[in-house]
């Protein structure tokens, strides 16, 4: 065997194991991947309008 052959061996080898750890540690993409669940938002409902804030005097002119 000549070393271009026993590289192509190796090549081949670490090739399978990198695979096998990719399968084992989670497929590419969303192949066997759970579904997340989609979260519904609830639009708040409309409940009686709130009583104005009082509010204090209104200064138009400030003297010097």
């Amino acid at each position: 065997m000549n070393s271009e052959s026993v590289a192509g061996v190796l090549a081949a080898i670490v090739a399978s194991i990198v695979l096998v750890v990719a399968v084992l540690y989670g497929p590419i993409g969303q192949f066997g991947k759970p579904v997340k669940p989609i979260q519904k938002i609830e639009q708040p409902t409309a409940g009686a309008p709130a009583a104005p804030s009082v509010r204090g005097p209104v200064v138009r002119e400030v003297p010097q």
